[in-house]
């Protein structure tokens, strides 16, 4: 058999970097930055396995049976209520329940990119976004990213000269940089959709977790014609494991998501649904977020202190307010995923940075550091053996 039995949108496709590197820590005692998610820590297993002890006692027919392709409705309705009491999107925006929150990216993708249709992404970005993007044959167009934001002269110059369909941003603690878009970049980013009538997708994971600095509107909430396109997910305020996501947009779009989630995998999980339903009405949800976004601030303090006293001084790193990720740039000319493979025979990993590039196979200068799903211990182990392995690289 030959590799032509296969879609040729596919045949260019490569395995994420990020679960590529978990398999290799699996028969190694390493230390891993790679991660993104919380800590098991945060978890809440009790409250979780006690709903859904209850619910397979007490409604186990409604808990494992078929259900609508929209969602769980009493969730579908919390989450919409939920997110236009905080402003994020508006009353005459429509929401669907999603596997995961890389599901509503995907579905996004599929009902808005056509073969060779243009899709503006950041510089760095998230790999999840960029290969859906790649698996409908997507144009892709990346956009450096400033402390602010992405860089609006450089995306104006894009749109201006290419035929552009989507702007994928995550701008609030930005993965993998951590950085968080500006209000005035947000609002020149949708009066420039606006001009040359682009559609944006919002991928908003990490925006409850700050620890630090005062909220930012989503760009979602600035906008006046609909072409906002908002992804969420309690996969980093709840469980990563439950898979529920939620896309809300106007309510065109979200039908030709819901056709197209049928196709897919016909509905999320209803009993996983339920028990998040459950524990947002039931429990302190909002106390759980805040008690989480302090501990990962406390582990980014630690990581950020451990940094500048271990790290070499030409190595640079971002300070997030919030969510999960440090982005360290190291000298220009250094390759972190060749540094990479000498820090796991050290004992630590990290994702290096051309998993975030649009060239995959470029050498890239930068690395992501995970610190919510470490022990404060195990950061400082990790970091000082970190700071050895680029000192040894560097230096």
């Amino acid at each position: 058999m030959t590799q032509d039995i296969f879609a040729t949108r596919v045949q260019s496709l490569k395995a994420s970097a990020i679960r590529e590197i978990f398999k290799i820590l699996e028969a190694k005692d390493v230390i891993s930055f790679a991660a993104g998610a919380p800590s098991p820590d945060v978890f809440p297993g009790k409250e979780l396995a006690a709903f859904a002890n209850e619910l397979l006692a007490d409604n186990y027919s409604g808990a494992l049976q078929y259900s609508v392709t929209e969602g769980y409705t009493p969730l579908r309705n919390a989450v919409r209520e939920r997110l236009c009491r905080q402003g994020s999107v508006s009353e005459k925006d429509n929401v669907i329940i999603v596997t995961g929150g890389q599901q509503g990216i995907d579905l996004a993708a599929k009902v808005l990119v056509e073969d060779g249709d243009g899709v503006v992404v950041e510089s760095p970005s998230f790999i999840g976004g960029l290969n859906s993007f790649r698996s409908y044959n997507a144009k892709l167009f990346d956009v450096r990213l400033k402390e602010d934001g992405m860089d609006l002269e450089q995306l104006e110059q894009i749109l201006k000269n290419n035929k552009i369909k989507l702007i994928y941003t995550i701008p609030t603690f930005q993965n993998p940089s951590g950085i968080t878009a500006s209000l005035e970049n947000r609002k020149k980013l949708i009066a420039l959709a606006n001009q040359y009538d682009v559609y944006i997708l919002e991928d908003n994971p990490y925006g409850e977790l700050r620890f630090a600095g005062e909220n930012v509107p989503t760009i979602k909430s600035l906008d006046t014609q609909g072409r906002v396109i908002y992804c969420g997910s309690f996969s980093k305020t709840l469980s990563p494991g439950l898979r529920i996501g939620f896309v809300s947009a106007r309510e065109d779009i979200i039908d030709r998501i819901v056709v197209v989630k049928q196709v897919n995998d016909v509905h999320t999980p209803i009993l996983n649904q339920m028990c998040a339903y459950r524990f947002m009405t039931e429990c302190d949800y909002d106390a759980h977020i805040k008690k989480c976004a302090g501990i990962f601030g406390q582990k980014c303090a630690v990581m950020i202190e451990e940094i500048e006293r271990c790290f070499p001084k030409s190595v640079t790193h971002t300070n997030p307010q919030g969510g999960l990720f440090i982005l360290c740039t190291l000298p220009e000319g250094s390759d972190s995923k060749a540094i990479l493979q000498k820090a796991i025979a050290k004992g630590v990993a990290f994702v290096p940075g051309n998993t975030f590039l649009i060239d995959m196979e470029s050498p890239s200068n930068i690395l992501r550091l995970n610190y919510s799903a470490s022990t404060e211990d195990k950061i400082r182990e990790g970091i000082r053996i970190l700071g050895d392995v680029l000192h040894e690289c560097l230096d």
